[in-house]
């Protein structure tokens, strides 16, 4: 087991695989794995889709700033963020301080692929096609570049071989 002294923070465009991602990450250090969004379900006591609906985005947001606040009290661990924690600035400033950034990318066609038949992305409501994910993957990219400290290609990538790629990146450790 590897003892890390700073969260790992996966982010990226929602879809790409940060969860699956995180947990394989996880399972691998021998660390917790959290997921934000799941955090803020948790705490809130309603569905992202219904926070969106009945408090809206802004509120959403602030959420994800507030559960950032609270892993900074916790040890080190793995965490899949929200595709739009890496958007506010606060967010990113709260991560660099508590760990290390790796930003997870894959093409809107392997997004697309990945979401859908999901029903419970707000920002995709109405909206689930290549051109448009492309479109806001674009809006969104330079965010993420600037937050991250490393970034990692996932398209042909199985969760477990961008587990291992980000251990040889940030820890130097390949698992084979």
């Amino acid at each position: 087991m590897i003892k890390l002294q700073k969260h790992i923070f996966l982010i990226g465009f929602m879809g790409v695989g940060k969860t699956t991602t995180s947990k394989e990450l996880g399972k691998k250090l021998g660390l917790e794995e959290k997921d934000t969004d799941t955090m803020i379900v948790r705490q809130e006591q309603r569905s992202i889709p219904e926070i969106f609906e009945v408090s809206g985005e802004a509120y959403f947001r602030q959420a994800e700033t507030r559960i950032l606040d609270t892993l900074e009290q916790e040890a080190p661990c793995v965490v899949s963020c929200g595709g739009g924690m890496a958007m506010r600035e606060e967010n990113v400033a709260k991560m660099k301080k508590t760990g290390i950034i790796i930003f997870l990318k894959a093409s809107p066609e392997t997004i697309y692929s990945h979401v859908k038949d999901s029903t419970h992305r707000p920002l995709l409501n109405g909206n689930m096609n290549v051109p448009y994910i492309r479109r806001l993957m674009e809006e969104r990219e330079p965010k993420y570049q600037a937050a991250a400290d490393i970034c990692i290609e996932t398209d042909e990538l199985m969760p477990e071989q961008v587990a291992d790629k980000i251990m040889e990146c940030c820890l130097g450790q390949p698992m084979r």
